[in-house]
């Protein structure tokens, strides 16, 4: 709904884009091409932690508009999918400051927000940062005005309620009739599941002190968090301690995104069967391991580089049997194919 509202249809050989991170999270690319609009890629640095600067958003924002792309809105997942980073707050304020400058709607992906795992960076919703640079929830008519819609989810975090299919997004700084045109929108469509409705509300309002069910609540959520803490530490010490791997500290949501070096004849024989080398990587690791990880391939990553995305869900006992089935199989890949 929010992306029917940010890219308009092609007229006259303009075509409306969004600025999208790479790696990203598909569905942005999916949707951008849904809506035939264009998908404007800016590339994170991972050698910094998967950040990205105001200067790096300027640079694909002026070749972008030098194309002929109306670039509409600026996509930012934080804590980071599949990157696992989560974004200082000296950079969130250059973003606002930019898309406040620029006309582009922010539209923050902070469906994360409760996982946290480096206590340097702490999580800040751009609403927040938003309100704290003197900008307020009115429309500014001048277009000098920030312009965000939040996302939150009670798929992830610590309830990890995927099937239940409940979330919410939150606008702010948008122009009376575009909400109008959005309470439409959403009036046509039928209402949430019932379970949806009930597990929004709970992330919304979880259980309050002095409340009967606040102390096993509590209870319950620390005891989750602490322990995907420590399973992200171990995966991304684990990861840095394998030759031909290396991975940056998972600092916030669910997943690892390692770098991974392969043999010049494996990357070779991936070609000439037309896969992604990093694609055949995690295929054959599932056949050997039973190990499921998604390649970074599919998220999109700097050519010349191979990624895999795996998760810190598996349970904590379980965990160092997945990184010594992993170690092994990345081994075993340099002994059958050699140097690279």
């Amino acid at each position: 709904m929010i992306y029917q509202c940010c890219i308009r249809a092609p007229r006259d050989g303009v075509r409306d884009g969004v600025l999208v991170p790479i790696p990203q999270y598909p569905l942005y690319s999916a949707l951008t091409t849904l809506y035939t609009g264009e998908l404007v890629p800016y590339f994170l640095n991972e050698a910094s932690g998967w950040t990205v600067t105001a200067d790096d958003l300027r640079e694909q924002l002026k070749e972008a508009r030098k194309d002929g792309v109306d670039v509409r809105a600026l996509v930012v997942i934080n804590p980071g999918n599949p990157t696992g980073n989560t974004l200082p707050l000296p950079i969130m304020r250059e973003i606002v400051d930019l898309c406040a400058k620029e006309g582009l709607v922010l539209l923050a992906d902070e469906v994360y927000q409760s996982n946290i795992w480096d206590d340097s960076l702490p999580f800040h919703s751009f609403r927040s940062v938003a309100i704290e640079m003197g900008h307020t929830e009115d429309f500014n008519p001048t277009g000098k005005g920030l312009q965000l819609v939040s996302f939150h989810s009670c798929s992830k975090g610590f309830y990890g309620e995927c099937g239940l299919r409940g979330g919410y997004f939150e606008i702010f700084g948008i122009d009376p009739e575009v909400r109008a045109q959005i309470s439409k929108l959403s009036s046509i469509s039928l209402c949430s599941n019932t379970l949806g409705q009930l597990a929004t509300g709970l992330l919304v309002r979880p259980p309050q002190e002095g409340e009967p069910s606040y102390a096993k609540y509590v209870s319950e959520r620390d005891a989750i968090l602490e322990s995907m803490k420590r399973r992200a530490e171990l995966l991304s010490e684990s990861f840095n301690k394998i030759p031909g791997m290396s991975c940056q500290p998972i600092a916030g949501a669910l997943y690892a995104f390692p770098s991974i070096e392969l043999p010049k004849a494996f990357v070779e024989e991936a070609e000439e069967q037309g896969k992604a080398p990093d694609a055949m990587y995690c295929m054959r690791l599932l056949e050997d391991t039973g190990i499921v990880c998604v390649p970074g391939s599919g998220f999109g990553q700097v050519d010349g580089t191979h990624h895999f995305r795996t998760t810190i869900l598996p349970p904590e006992e379980e965990m160092p049997g997945v990184v010594a089935s992993i170690t092994q199989f990345h081994a075993g890949i340099w002994e059958r194919y050699g140097e690279a």
